[in-house]
């Protein structure tokens, strides 16, 4: 019988992310290497502007990146 495989990720989350949301985008994030706005409101059922909001909240504090349409993590 062959085992399922796993994925183990050791991800830290900053300690300046006090937001349930903004950790959960920066997790997102992390675990995905990368998306859209588009993607974060469809995979994480938020709005639009709640994700422009938390993004734009990570660019200030050097957490994220944007490029080519797309959030990475800095």
């Amino acid at each position: 019988m062959t085992q399922p495989a796993t994925t183990d990720l050791a991800i830290s989350v900053p300690t300046d992310l006090d937001s349930a949301r903004a950790k959960l985008v920066y997790l997102y994030l992390a675990a995905s290497g990368g998306a859209t706005a588009e993607d974060l409101c469809d995979d994480l059922a938020v709005t639009k502007g709640t994700v422009l909001s938390i993004t734009g909240t990570l660019r200030d504090r050097g957490h994220l990146e944007r490029a080519d349409g797309r959030f990475e993590l800095a």
